[in-house]
């Protein structure tokens, strides 16, 4: 019988690193306005880090409120560039990690953190480029009892983050690309990236068309 709740599963295959380094080349609001904008991590989500962008594949840790434990094994199985993401329920009674376990996953080559919960030694962790995105932060430290999966899907705040994903976090927060959906949205963003910046460009050069703004005010049954 299946330890469900309390296994570790195999992480399935990771995306290429030409897919990775495309990505990380895009914002998070383009990435999540061609999905719709429903599969964005929320606002709960902020950055704690001085900075850095996020890009790579999600190595997913589903935790029970307060407990780590499977955050420790995580690190030591994650693969350089991995970013490990954990469903801590959201709660912030308890930080999930702090310096040292940050420390250890930088230097071990994982990607950053995503963090649904709270983290403490936000000091060290804010002046440092490592990314790290968490719900809030408490000096109460955790447990260690388990129990916990690795790579088993989970949700953050409406988001669904399936092992494998590719997990993009910028100042304005966190998204989770599906991977097998990837390359079609990158090329989505990568289009409404042109688009803007010939808004951009006709913005400042004093020529933007605004015709749009009462065409879709009578369309939806306005009345001047």
């Amino acid at each position: 019988m299946p330890n469900i709740g309390f296994r570790i599963l195999p992480m399935p295959a990771r995306p290429s690193k030409k897919l990775i380094k495309a990505l990380r080349e895009m914002v998070t609001a383009h990435l999540s306005d061609n999905m719709n904008r429903l599969v964005a991590g929320g606002s709960v989500l902020q950055p704690m880090h001085r900075g850095g962008k996020l890009c790579g594949p999600a190595l997913t840790v589903k935790v029970a409120p307060g407990d780590n434990l499977m955050v420790h094994k995580a690190i030591d199985i994650a693969a350089p560039g991995d970013v490990i993401v954990v469903d801590a329920g959201g709660v912030v009674t308890q930080a999930i990690i702090g310096d040292i376990m940050s420390s250890l996953a930088e230097k071990r080559g994982v990607a950053g953190f995503v963090i649904y919960g709270a983290i403490r030694d936000s000091a060290e962790i804010g002046a440092r480029r490592f990314p790290v995105y968490a719900c809030g932060v408490t000096h109460r430290g955790p447990y260690k009892n388990g129990p916990g999966e690795i790579n088993a899907p989970i949700a953050i705040d409406g988001m669904v983050v399936h092992p494998g994903d590719i997990v993009v976090g910028d100042e304005d927060g966190v998204v989770a690309v599906p991977q097998e959906h990837a390359a079609e949205v990158l090329a989505l963003a990568k289009a409404q990236l042109a688009k803007e910046s010939a808004t951009l460009k006709a913005i400042a050069a004093g020529k933007a068309d605004r015709r749009w703004v009462d065409e879709l005010l009578r369309r939806n049954g306005c009345e001047f």
